[in-house]
């Protein structure tokens, strides 16, 4: 699972117009890095929790084809749910009796 939902105050001013996975750094985004990475470990499901201008992470993702991952969205629009909200909320998007890594986008 990848933490993608969060403000991004630290990040504040560029995270006021876009989200933080969305930040570019050298020519990347934070969120095609990780997914990246993730991709060169054999991870090839990930599922991603939205929030903060989660309409662009899904534009984006979508734009992308997930960067050859199955991407599915774990939706937090109506609340920001932190870590333990956010798991027990994409509990269902996991594969049963399958192992479960955590990251953050940043």
């Amino acid at each position: 699972m990848l933490f993608a939902a969060g403000l991004g105050t630290r990040l504040y001013p560029l995270t006021s117009h876009l989200p933080k996975d969305l930040v570019e750094v050298n020519g990347k985004t934070l969120l095609q890095r990780v997914i990246e990475k993730m991709r060169n470990a054999g991870i090839n499901r990930i599922v991603v929790n939205v929030h903060h201008f989660a309409d662009q992470v899904e534009a984006y993702l979508k734009l992308h084809s997930g960067f050859g991952a199955e991407i599915l969205i774990s939706d937090e629009r109506e609340e920001l749910l932190d870590t333990g909200g956010a798991l027990r909320k994409a509990a269902s998007l996991f594969l049963k009796d399958q192992p479960v890594l955590v990251h953050n986008v940043d």
